[in-house]
């Protein structure tokens, strides 16, 4: 057998296999021995069909499945030995005229070649890495968050200025229809004076354009999507199912101990300082995702190098459950192809600072995961025992594994960053850094 590589350019080659018969004679004639003892031929016996009647009966599909076995064991071994870094698997050219009965037969294959490339971590840019503070008002509303939450609530029969409603918001066309709970207050004025005197039952009509301080707002209490979100000018029915007010829960030690556990805060002055320190430990890891963002951005547009995109749209058509039409792979690859090259710088950077996994990295990682979220629910002193028998089922699960090893990457790949990329710092507040993030 000969084989070799054939260049087209620096990401795409074809790969050239001339198959003779002394590559496959041995094992055809040895499937055509095992077959006659089982051939069936009008007019002979099970078994006593000539040789010369089996080959002419079977003999073509048994070489061409010979041939197919010594070609793909071949084709995996070549690409083994050449080390060949390859994207997606290699595409047999397809050819209506082959000659099975060549003497020599000739298989070609279309391979895409990861592309040879550089990344300059320490490159100029213009990232900013965000600390986002509590401010007061912030700070003041979640306050009063928390009273009402643990207050009691007193039905009402009409809506006043201080009222919380449960109802919902409906737009047939754009097919929203959310049931959510929202005070009076958090709409602007034009749209909270509609509904002052309003009663269960009845609905009041408002403009989604300014409906709230906040146009992001509307992603909560609608639930449309941030895309839809800008410039949105339309009108929404919201049905009155309830009506409330709020008799404020008292600041006191019992309410404190409920929530933080006994002895943990002992004032208004530590509750602030509590709620500061968790909204901003929050706000420090959604900086950190944004930071991770705009470094991929800007590595992914600073960073030059060709892909085998029409090999690769071919490929996209045969992969899958379901195959793609070549209309199909163009949107597909169009979708995927900035989260391949990020793939590929990805695998570079971390080379580049020898970023390496180890299942203690990862054992770590989940385990703190897991911690985290049992104090969501209430659960924040549990036992190591505890923790490790869920951090077990968790990394039994192979799905699991790779998404948090994805997280632990993302995690190493991020101080990395900020040591190299050294982004200037800037210090805002929470709303500051949501415009900062929606470009706004």
């Amino acid at each position: 057998m000969d084989i070799k590589r054939v260049a087209i350019d620096a990401v795409n080659e074809t790969i050239v296999m001339t198959v003779v018969h002394m590559d496959y004679k041995g094992q055809v004639a040895k499937r055509i021995n095992e077959k006659m003892p089982l051939a069936t031929v009008k007019g002979f016996r099970k078994g006593q069909v000539p040789k010369d009647l089996v080959e002419k009966q079977y003999g073509k599909a048994i070489k061409q499945e010979e041939v197919k076995k010594v070609v793909d064991l071949a084709l995996e071994r070549f690409v083994q030995s050449e080390r060949l870094n390859l994207l997606g698997t290699p595409l047999a050219k397809e050819n209506e005229n082959f000659d099975w009965d060549a003497e020599e037969l000739t298989f070609e294959y279309e391979i895409g070649l990861v592309p040879n490339f550089e990344i300059d971590l320490e490159a100029k840019n213009n990232i900013v890495k965000y600390i986002v503070t509590a401010d007061d008002k912030l700070i003041d509303g979640q306050v009063e968050r928390i009273q009402k939450q643990f207050g009691k609530a007193i039905p009402q029969d009409k809506v006043e200025a201080d009222s919380d409603l449960t109802g919902t918001f409906s737009n047939e066309e754009k097919g929203i229809n959310n049931t959510t709970t929202i005070a009076v207050s958090t709409f602007n004025k034009a749209a909270a004076d509609k509904f002052i005197g309003k009663k269960v039952g009845d609905v009041v009509t408002v403009s989604t354009k300014g409906l709230f301080a906040d146009d992001h707002q509307l992603m909560d209490y609608l639930k449309v999507s941030h895309d839809d979100v800008h410039g949105l000018d339309i009108e929404v029915n919201f049905t009155i199912e309830a009506i409330n007010g709020a008799e404020l829960a008292e600041l006191n030690q019992e309410l404190f101990d409920k929530l933080f556990g006994e002895g943990k805060v002992a004032s208004l002055e530590d509750l602030k300082s509590k709620i500061k320190e968790d909204a901003e430990a929050q706000f420090a890891q959604q900086a950190d995702q944004k930071l991770l963002l705009d470094v991929q951005d800007f590595l992914i547009e600073s960073t030059k190098f060709d892909l085998p995109a029409e090999f690769l749209k071919k490929w996209l058509q045969t992969v899958g459950e379901k195959k793609l039409s070549a209309e199909e792979a163009e949107v597909e690859y169009a979708r995927s192809e900035k989260g391949l090259r990020f793939q590929l710088i990805e695998g570079k950077a971390m080379a580049q600072s020898n970023i390496q996994i180890t299942f203690e990295d990862l054992k770590a990682f989940t385990t703190n995961a897991i911690r985290q979220q049992m104090a969501q629910f209430g659960q924040t002193n549990p036992t190591d025992e505890e923790v490790q028998g869920i951090v077990a089922r968790v990394l039994s699960n192979q799905d699991e594994v790779k998404r948090l090893s994805e997280q632990v990457v993302a995690e190493k790949l991020l101080e990395v960053f900020k040591e190299k990329a050294n982004p200037t710092t800037k210090e805002v507040t929470y709303e500051e850094f949501i415009a900062a993030s929606y470009g706004e």
